[in-house]
């Protein structure tokens, strides 16, 4: 591979293009740079692992930028991922101006996320949880032996508060809304706990003697349950009577009220944060004043540029990182790379494009140019055809999956990739013709929504079509995962608000990228089902039986047959004294995961572990005989993850995997009815062959009957939708609007529409 070049790494999703660019390439670049490193320092930072290969010469230093996919904080915002905050903070501490008299304030003071600046009301949140009378009290009808009080725990915990309230004197038969305000205050929001002898009411053949009770307001119990329960029910159901509003003593600034009393240029630092980065730059550029100010406001200009340049002008500085888009976080990543201005290193990439417009597609080619023009190397992992076709250089993995791939059929041009028959990819990029024309389908029904509201959607009304499959486009940023995954699905459940279904919806299904797990315990095999089939045909065998192992002994999350030394992790961390913790493979059972014993029980000649080693493919031909597993198995090869390992962590999965791993799980299900479902960029991170299998398996949805929804980038997917919603024409304020809604055909010539040239391209029109 060249150096000071753009090499591109393709090969269908499992075809090891990821573990020859960051497993092998990076791995070892960082590894060569750690050998520098002093021990101590060394094992403070987190390394990949020197990779297993032979020798790689010419190999400079080497930045990795892959897709995290972890869910980030509530805290992390547009400002902390791309360091701007800092900057800002700078300014207001060093160039603020103060009220008379006031004391000048460090920069952690003007950070909502340290001890020095958070509002101590809401401690930085910026919103704080209440309840109300109507939420804790849904029906006054009801008395409170009745139930009135909605929020309170049911069985003994929750007739346990009934007995003591009637012990402290309140009527508990009498109807909610005929007690006296002042009693309803108390019962619901006192934070007194009052100790009373509660005698039991008797109930036949049950001795019960009087006791000492306490009493907790429902408000009390609500909070408590919210803020310190460990389950996740409690937890949800206590939610349900919480409501979240601005805090009162910051207004939703998240600041301390010294801080918010510096301003620069007439505005808070929170004003700032506020403002679209386009005008925050225009504001920006205006302030003149001493050296302090001008070497500070040149370097948050600077940073900004290359922001707005990748086409993010409309986010603000606290515009938090857990409602961006992948394509929208991907690329402030990118940006932050961009300003670092390193020069002869090797920049390797995982997928850039994904979740990007065509058109914010060509501004992240041009952020790529410039990446090599400044004397680096620039590798990529990428999947989109109008990034291959930039290449200098390819490098092609396959030809298939798994352990059908891991060759390098072709490492050259890009042209010479035509005359590699084997490789799948050649076949997609050098493909003549336009999309194939065919017979649109005809709506059974419409789902119409008026005048929604939310985030920058500003009184929309869109009429989806059922029984059909639709496409929803437009720009990173123009409200497309709003308008669908919350508007539209807000409606289809039933959630007050504008709107109506002309037609039958029985079920919704919504299937997104978020992760299916946050723990390597979470895998394929538990999040499927299918490790409860497989636990049972090892519980079923004539060894457990004679064991007396059931089902649960196979669990490599509850005690018996998992491995007690790692606890069933596979490893253990290793205490290094003053060092940092370090993890190394179970001495026990070597990342089995389980105990000897459990691992002698074999199903035609394989032990648990073995079992779930094994790749989606190979377990379809081991587990064919198991109904219930080949129904699972088949349809988990039908949308294209035949590679991947019935024990693989849920951690390891890209966001593409797990949402087909989701939408898998759907497919297995016996459907009933009329499905709908919503799916959020279905096609993100799959090779174009992995598309064609994918959308073989949605449009084969839609002819069984039901409807299907997608919001989606890829032309090839849109040119074969049946109706096209197309946002924009912007992001962020420039979006929000319905420009185009049709056939493609008809899309694809619409005035004002950035999706309509590269739909018109694909259709060949």
């Amino acid at each position: 591979m060249p150096r000071d070049q753009l090499v591109v790494f393709t090969g269908v999703s499992g075809s090891g293009k990821s573990s020859l660019a960051f497993g092998t390439v990076y791995a070892e670049a960082q590894r060569r740079y750690f050998e520098s490193v002093a021990p101590y320092a060394r094992r403070l930072i987190h390394q990949i692992g020197a990779p297993k290969v032979g020798e790689i010469t010419g190999l400079p230093p080497a930045v990795s930028l892959q897709q995290r996919r972890t869910t980030p904080s509530s805290r992390s915002s547009v400002g902390t991922v791309t360091t701007l905050s800092n900057s800002l903070r700078m300014l207001f501490s060093r160039a603020g101006d103060y009220p008379p008299g006031a004391e000048r304030l460090d920069s952690d003071a003007f950070s909502p996320n340290t001890a020095a600046g958070a509002c101590p009301a809401c401690h930085g949140l910026g919103r704080v949880h209440r309840t109300t009378e109507a939420l804790l009290v849904p029906d006054p009808s009801l008395s409170i032996r009745e139930g009135a009080i909605a929020a309170w725990p049911g069985a003994w915990q929750g007739k346990n508060l009934r007995d003591i309230l009637d012990a402290l004197g309140h009527d508990v038969d009498l109807p909610w809304r005929e007690l006296k305000r002042a009693d309803r205050d108390w019962i619901l929001f006192t934070d007194e706990q009052p100790v009373v002898t509660v005698h039991p009411v008797r109930e036949a053949e049950r001795i019960q003697r009087p006791y000492q009770g306490t009493y907790m307001s429902a408000r009390r119990y609500v909070m408590k349950t919210f803020a310190e329960s460990k389950s996740q029910t409690l937890r949800s159901k206590a939610e349900r009577f919480l409501e979240s509003t601005p805090c009162e003593s910051c207004g939703g600034s998240r600041l301390r009220p010294e801080a918010l009393a510096v301003t620069f240029s007439g505005r808070t630092i929170a004003g700032l944060a506020a403002l679209p980065l386009d005008r925050l730059a225009a504001l920006l550029a205006g302030v003149h004043g001493d050296e302090t100010v001008e070497v500070l406001t040149a370097d948050l200009l600077a940073r900004i540029a290359v922001v707005t340049e990748l086409g993010l002008g409309y986010l603000s500085l606290d515009r938090p990182t857990p409602t961006l888009s992948a394509g929208e976080l991907q690329r402030l990543r990118l940006a932050t790379q961009l300003r670092s201005g390193l020069f002869g290193v090797v920049y390797v990439l995982d997928e850039p494009s994904a979740g990007l417009h065509p058109a914010d597609t060509e501004a992240l080619l041009t952020v790529l140019r410039r990446l090599k023009a400044a004397g680096n190397s620039v590798f990529v992992v990428e999947h989109h055809l109008d990034v291959v076709r930039e290449a200098d250089w390819l490098v092609d993995v396959g030809p298939g999956a798994g352990e059908h791939g891991g060759r390098v059929l072709h490492s050259g041009p890009v042209a010479d990739l035509e005359g590699v028959a084997e490789s799948a990819t050649a076949r997609h990029l050098f493909a003549r013709e336009g999309a194939t024309e065919r017979e649109l389908r005809t709506p059974t029904g419409w789902l119409k929504l008026t005048g929604v509201e939310r985030h920058n959607l500003r009184g929309v009304d869109a009429e989806f079509p059922l029984g059909v499959f639709t496409a929803v486009t437009g720009v990173s940023g123009s409200g497309k995962s709003t308008l669908v995954g919350g508007a539209l699905a807000a409606l289809v459940e039933g959630e007050p608000g504008p709107g109506r279904i002309d037609g039958t919806v029985d079920r919704l299904v919504q299937v997104d990228q978020r992760p299916i797990g946050r723990t390597p315990r979470s895998n394929l095999a538990t999040y499927t089902g299918l490790f409860d089939v497989v636990r049972k045909v090892f519980a079923d065998s004539d060894e457990a039986r004679a064991r007396g192992y059931k089902a649960g002994r196979f669990s490599f999350n509850v005690a018996g047959g998992r491995c007690e030394t790692c606890q069933g992790e596979g490893f253990v961390s290793v205490e290094l004294l003053f060092l940092p913790s370090t993890y190394s493979p179970c001495p026990d059972c070597h990342g089995a995961r389980y105990n000897p014993e459990t691992l002698r029980v074999t199903y035609r000649g394989r032990s648990i572990a073995e079992v779930l080693d094994l790749s989606v493919e190979a377990a379809a031909a081991f587990l064919a005989e198991i109904p219930a597993a080949a129904r699972s198995l088949g349809t988990l090869l039908d949308v294209g993850l035949g590679h991947l390992r019935l024990g693989q962590p849920a951690t390891e999965l890209s966001g593409g995997e797990a949402q087909r791993i989701k939408l898998a799980t759907e497919l297995q299900r016996t459907r009933r009815g009329h499905t709908l479902y919503l799916l959020d960029e279905p096609t993100t991170g799959l090779h174009p062959a992995d598309v064609e299998v994918l959308m073989r398996q949605l449009h084969g949805l839609v002819d069984a009957g039901h409807s299907v929804i997608v919001v989606e980038h890829d032309m090839d997917v849109v040119a074969g939708a049946d109706w096209v919603i197309d946002l924009g024409p912007g992001g962020g304020a420039d979006g929000g609007r319905i420009v185009a809604a049709g056939p493609p055909a008809e899309v694809a010539r619409a005035a004002g529409s950035r999706t309509a040239s590269y739909l018109a391209a694909r259709l060949g029109s």
